[in-house]
C-alpha cells in the first residue's frame, strides 16, 4: 500500500510566512520550518520511493520549491530592514512610519 505525502502543512506554513514578511522578514521562520519539514518528508519518500505515491511526492516538491522561494523573498526582506535600521536609524523609521498614517487618515 501506497503512502501518500501531504503538503498542506507546508503550504500553509509557507502561506503565513509570506503574510509574515511584512513584519521586517520575520516570516523566514514559518518559511524555514516548512522547508525543512518538505525537505524531511522528501528524504523519507527517497528512501523507500516504491512505498510513497508518485504524485503525492511531486506535490511535496512543489510546496518545497514554494516554501524556498517565500523563505529567499524573507530573508531578503530582512536584510534590507536589518541594513536601512543601521542606515536611517529607528527613530527616523518610527517617525517616517506615524507620518504616513496621519496622512492616510486625513486622507
Amino acid at each position: 500500500m501506497e503512502q501518500k505525502l501531504n503538503p498542506t502543512l507546508v503550504y500553509v506554513l509557507a502561506i503565513l510566512g509570506l503574510l509574515c514578511c511584512c513584519f521586517g522578514g520575520l516570516g523566514f521562520i514559518l518559511a524555514g520550518i516548512a522547508f525543512f519539514i518538505a525537505q524531511s518528508k522528501l528524504k523519507e519518500a527517497k528512501l523507500n520511493p516504491e512505498n510513497y505515491d508518485h504524485s503525492s511526492i511531486k506535490a511535496m516538491d512543489t510546496a518545497k520549491i514554494v516554501a524556498l522561494v517565500i523563505l529567499i523573498i524573507n530573508i531578503l526582506y530582512l536584510i534590507m530592514t536589518i541594513y536601512r535600521i543601521s542606515t536611517v536609524g529607528w527613530d527616523e523609521i518610527m517617525r517616517q512610519s506615524q507620518e504616513m498614517m496621519e496622512q492616510m487618515q486625513n486622507q
